[in-house]
């Protein structure tokens, strides 16, 4: 038995589990599930929508029930696009506690007041340049909301049961994506339902292996690269490369990215390159206060990745640095080559945008994306080969080379992905695949159907199911 008629289910007399998909279906942003017990609802994920502008736009719908008859929280990791509506929803009357695992709060102290921020400054600067359609731009959610929503949070260790509700345990168990980031089995009652988060890479340099789990009654799984290999070539021969010759032209490297996660990895490489005399000497900047503060948190959880304390420390030593607004707008008044490393990762706001606007007029220049580039974004507009990118109300163009560097992803690539679902010891039930464009979901789907013999299939945005 799986996914049932919900009337078939109340006729039998039998206890009722629904969940909705609120987020994360049918696109890979605005992560959000909400499972329903016969007395509690739990939300899992509480992400962003990000991307397209009609995504983004349901940010600003009223949430789908009320967030006061909400009555847990569970996050799987501190990306906006899994956390970053958790302050909205506090404003809004959510009162219950916010369960995730302590690397996870501790950069979600620095992702949510940031946002909250970044919301605010983009809403004065649109109605400053007169380029929103609403005579008062307003922030989804101010810096203040943010902090307060941090006063809701309870930290939980990896692999041991936490209570949720009276009915209902969690176990996070890590899965290599980032600092912090977890699965989350979730059992109520007889139900056991496991949700993957973002599923992280095998034999990665600098992070941990996904930890398997031994059985489920019905799974939720990302399928980001369902469709997709990041394929064998070498993350630091590719980098030299590509800074070598840029370097040659006269030119800089400019790296959205991440300021978690992905910023460290790439201080890693880097680093590696420069003790082996591989990297031309040239300055590497880390344009992020964030990313900054990140790398301190990343080297103050050893055990929770694969770095030694020195090993850490030499990775993040690599980089001047770059805190204040005025010393990153120098950075853009030298003509002399450089590597600026800066969130955000998709290229949808922050100082990237200003480096953009400066680098990517120029052929000498290299725009690396490091990472995922999710539809409608900066980022995924530049991989399409883009000529033009709007920023701040202007058309800038991009003359720039721009190179993908998929090995350089967070994100399990598709054979990643079935080898974390065969960890599994059993058949569960009903496989949800989620978290993914429409051909990589069902392309995942497929390989499941087909490869595992597991019932799968892609729900719907705002669907609704009945677990047996």
């Amino acid at each position: 038995m799986g996914v049932i008629n919900l009337s078939d289910w109340q006729g039998r007399g039998l206890v009722s589990y629904k969940l909705s998909f609120l987020g994360a279906a049918g696109t890979v942003t605005g992560s959000k599930y909400l499972l329903q017990t016969p007395d509690h609802r739990i939300l899992i994920d509480c992400g962003l929508f990000q991307g397209f502008k009609q995504l983004r736009e349901r940010n600003w719908k009223p949430f789908s029930v009320d967030p006061a008859s909400i009555d847990a929280v569970l996050l799987t990791h501190a990306h906006l696009d899994h956390s970053g509506y958790v302050p909205a929803l506090i404003r809004d009357g959510f009162k219950g506690p916010v369960l995730s695992t302590h690397a996870t709060l501790k950069l979600c102290e620095l992702l949510l007041p940031d946002s909250g921020y970044l919301m605010e400054a983009d809403a004065r600067y649109a109605k400053r340049k007169g380029y929103s359609k609403h005579k008062s731009p307003r922030p989804l959610y101010t810096q203040a909301d943010a902090k307060t929503a941090l006063k809701s949070f309870r930290p939980v260790p990896f692999q041991e049961p936490a209570e949720v509700t009276r009915d209902c345990k969690a176990i996070f168990r890590p899965m290599g994506h980032i600092l912090g980031a977890s699965s989350i089995e979730l059992q109520c009652g007889d139900m056991k339902i496991v949700f993957s988060g973002d599923i992280g890479r095998y034999g990665s340099a600098t992070m941990v292996d996904p930890v398997p789990v031994p059985e489920a009654d019905y799974i939720v799984t990302e399928s980001t690269y369902g469709n997709r290999h990041h394929g064998e070539a070498d993350p630091e021969s590719v980098l030299e490369d590509v800074v070598g010759r840029t370097v040659r032209r006269g030119g800089s490297v400019i790296i959205p990215s991440f300021a978690i996660g992905r910023a460290q990895t790439l201080l890693y490489h880097l680093g590696q390159l420069r003790q082996q005399g591989r990297l031309p000497q040239i300055p590497i900047y880390l344009d992020s206060p964030m990313a900054v503060n990140a790398s301190s948190i990343f080297c103050d959880h050893l055990g929770e990745h694969r770095l030694t304390e020195k090993q850490c420390r030499d990775a993040c030593g690599i980089a001047e640095y770059v805190r204040e607004a005025e010393d990153s707008k120098q950075l853009n008044r030298s003509a002399m080559p450089k590597i600026i490393i800066s969130a955000s990762g998709m290229a949808t706001g922050g100082r990237i945008l200003h480096h953009l606007k400066h680098y990517a007029p120029s052929h000498r220049n290299t725009i690396i994306l490091a990472g995922f580039q999710a539809g409608g974004t900066r980022g995924a507009a530049l991989r399409d080969g883009a000529t033009e990118l709007k920023i701040h109300g202007s058309y800038i163009p991009i003359r720039a080379e721009v190179a993908q560097l998929d090995m350089l992803s967070a994100h399990a690539e598709q054979d990643e992905l079935l080898r974390w679902l065969e960890g599994f010891q059993s058949s569960p039930r009903q496989v949800f695949v989620t978290h993914g464009e429409p051909s990589a979901s069902d392309t995942l789907r497929h390989l499941v159907t087909e490869r595992l013999g597991w019932n799968a299939r892609v729900p719907e945005h705002a669907e609704e199911v009945v677990l047996s």
